[in-house]
């Protein structure tokens, strides 16, 4: 998903308009969670990006994307831009656990 979101909406108050705008990002990341996974892969990993625009938009943990978007919306930008992207991974053994048995 590589998305810029207007900060204001005609239908919606902007309160209400970034509560949507979170609740499409949450609709998007479980629907890709719940795709199949390719073979050799157990995790969805998200690379994120998010920004006043493209050029701007720096990289965030998928639980910080919520945070980006109250801070625009506090500075009162024009717009947002979002970019998530989904990859698969393996889980790496901990380079601990012989240590621990």
């Amino acid at each position: 998903m590589k998305k810029t979101f207007l900060s204001t909406h005609p239908k919606h108050k902007a309160e209400r308009w970034v509560e949507l705008i979170k609740h499409e990002i949450k609709k998007y990341l479980n629907r890709e969670r719940r795709k199949a996974l390719p073979e050799g892969a157990d995790y969805w990993s998200f690379d994120c990006r998010v920004g006043e625009d493209e050029t701007q938009a720096v990289t965030v943990f998928t639980s910080e994307i919520n945070k980006h978007i109250d801070a625009a919306a506090a500075k009162q930008l024009d717009a947002v831009y979002v970019e998530i992207l989904a990859r698969a991974f393996q889980h790496q053994p901990r380079p601990d656990a012989d240590s621990a048995e």
